[in-house]
């Protein structure tokens, strides 16, 4: 049996590891966009974010008397790689990585929801406030790639009808 405690931290450590999985995509995704530098500038606010909640959660670990999860985290790094690479062979590199992007917030949001309700019910503020926080952010990066999909695809679909400009990044 799993107790509260036990599956707060274990949560934690998958949330790092979402994290660092996030930095290594995101990070990978800003270095390939050169013909759209809205969703590049927002890609690089998301990016500070993502360090500062990694480094939230890593001090809510060092707090529960833990760390995280080697082996998780390289997991997490190592899917990362393989979209960044998978993204490269795409002749719509931009809109499918803007589309997984959205799809990757949506199971952030997801997790910080779960991490919020149990360290609610562990009865451990700081980290119900710290991922509060984090959620917001999540969110907000989430509801920014919706809105601009349309816009992004557009300029895609521009891009691409007009010889002469790459439309893939």
């Amino acid at each position: 049996m799993t107790t509260k405690h036990e599956n707060l931290v274990s949560w934690l450590r998958d949330a790092h590891a979402l994290e660092q999985q996030a930095e290594q995509m995101l990070t990978a995704q800003k270095e390939r966009l050169h013909n759209y530098p809205k969703l590049r500038k927002r890609i690089e606010k998301h990016i500070e974010e993502t360090v500062g909640q990694r480094k939230t959660l890593e001090r809510a670990l060092t707090r529960l008397g833990s760390e995280p999860s080697t082996l998780k985290d390289m997991s997490g790094k190592l899917m990362a790689f393989g979209q960044a690479v998978g993204g490269m062979m795409m002749s719509d590199e931009v809109l499918k990585g803007t589309m997984s992007g959205y799809v990757f917030e949506t199971l952030e949001i997801a997790s910080y929801t779960v991490l919020i309700a149990t360290a609610k019910a562990v009865g451990d503020t700081q980290t119900q406030q710290d991922c509060e926080a984090i959620l917001q952010q999540e969110i907000a990066m989430a509801d920014w790639l919706r809105l601009h999909l349309s816009e992004l695809s557009q300029a895609f679909l521009d891009r691409s009808d007009t010889p002469g400009l790459e439309a893939k990044r």
